[in-house]
């Protein structure tokens, strides 16, 4: 029986680059960084020496005033980008799908900050200071109930918790849905607000956040390059609108790209460690192929996880080259200006991967002056490359050793959007 196909309809990206996918392709493109010192009175203090900080959304343009004071900043990017995502979509839950078959799977850490903030209040207050709509206004999956409340969509709602790795597991979740005649349409992403205090404490005491770039905050994000020295935490969010084809085609949508397949693994290995052999990695590049039914030839462009860590970028490095030996396509990563916005940098690498497709500029890896030998690929240095490339692949890695790939195409729907 022949799977039905998946196209992408929209894009909604919240980011310390842009806000739109075009903007953030574009600034990508031209090195417009979006890593900075933390601006006058954020909360995060000095716990950071640099981040990747979105932009001020007001939460009461999102919610009712009195629900928009107790949720967590995650909550309030996930709104907007998938406000942004159903718009480019054009898609009314309420005119367009029944709410029955349109589903929503959206991830993220959960609302950290809000949760550090009232345990100061509980132990200042007593339990009396604790606010009883705390749940509501952080757990990890209430940015997916949030969005499902909002728009009725009544549907398969969820969350996936695997880390770094769950805006791409979001996205093959999604296909996964179509795929089996599940939904109709899915509304799939990530949002992350990790910029506060504790949890910039715990990645610079476990020695992972760049060190030593204050002075040239934009500097501090080198995936691959030999001075490399950590990861930088960003935050922001990514939604996709995800249609079967023949609904998309049924109701005049125009589509960004297809969604041709997806590999997901597992390294068993370490907690917060890769496996040195990129095997895991290697693997769920080989099932997105697979799944695809692509040869690795066929990949023109791919969009690596690229942390800016010793340790992981030389394991996808070593993965991508054992994978794809002599056919091994141009590489790049594009947390040299966003930062690791952790899970949610997996659905905005994908948006960029499809700008790529569509508009033949493949952005470049900023920051990388000098190659590690040690991750040795094509890499697309300074400036994009120009190139009309047919499919691309964007890797999302995560804790716990989760490995995602997911492979996108030009789309074959009857209308398309502009590119």
């Amino acid at each position: 029986m022949t799977r039905p196909e998946v196209v992408v309809t929209g894009m909604g990206m919240v980011t310390p680059v842009g806000t739109s996918a075009v903007e953030v392709h574009a600034a990508m493109c031209e090195g417009r960084s979006g890593l900075r010192r933390p601006p006058e009175g954020h909360p995060v203090g000095d716990a950071l020496e640099v981040g990747g900080f979105g932009p001020a959304i007001d939460p009461v343009s999102l919610l009712p005033a009195t629900e928009a004071r107790v949720v967590d900043r995650y909550i309030v990017l996930a709104l907007q980008a998938a406000a942004d995502a159903l718009a480019d979509a054009d898609l009314d839950v309420a005119r367009d799908v029944d709410p029955y078959r349109i589903a929503c799977i959206l991830s993220g850490t959960g609302g950290l900050a809000t949760l550090e903030a009232q345990v100061v209040l509980r132990t200042v207050k007593g339990r009396l200071g604790v606010s009883p709509y705390l749940l509501p206004g952080m757990l990890p999956n209430m940015g997916a109930a949030r969005v499902a409340i909002k728009y009725g969509i009544r549907g398969y709602v969820s969350s996936s918790g695997t880390a770094c790795a769950a805006g791409g597991q979001a996205i093959g979740e999604a296909l996964r849905l179509l795929r089996g005649g599940e939904a109709d349409v899915v509304v799939a992403g990530c949002s992350e607000a990790p910029l506060f205090p504790t949890l910039a404490d715990t990645f610079g005491n476990a020695r992972a956040l760049a060190r030593g770039w204050a002075e040239d905050p934009t500097g501090a994000s080198r995936p691959f390059d030999r001075r490399r020295n950590g990861l930088v935490l960003g935050e922001g969010a990514g939604v996709f609108v995800l249609e079967r084809k023949d609904f998309a085609d049924a109701r005049g949508a125009a589509a960004h790209a297809d969604v041709l397949g997806w590999g997901v693994t597992n390294d068993a290995h370490r907690p917060t460690t890769p496996r040195p052999d990129g095997e895991g990695a290697k693997e769920a590049m080989r099932q997105a192929l697979r799944d695809s039914g692509l040869a690795p030839s066929d990949i023109g462009y791919l969009n690596a996880h690229g942390t800016s860590t010793k340790l992981g970028d030389a394991a996808e490095a070593l993965a991508i080259r054992t994978l794809f030996g002599a056919d091994a396509p141009p590489v790049s990563s594009t947390k040299a200006v966003t930062g690791h916005m952790l899970g949610a940098s997996g659905v905005v690498e994908s948006g960029v991967s499809i700008l790529a497709l569509r508009t033949g500029q493949l952005p470049p890896t900023h920051n990388l002056d000098d190659p590690d030998p040690d991750c040795e690929l094509d890499h697309i240095r300074k400036d994009p490359r120009a190139a009309a490339v047919e499919h691309v692949m964007s890797n999302s890695f995560g804790f716990g050793g989760h490995n995602v790939s997911v492979v996108y195409g030009r789309p074959s729907t009857r209308r398309t959007h502009p590119a």
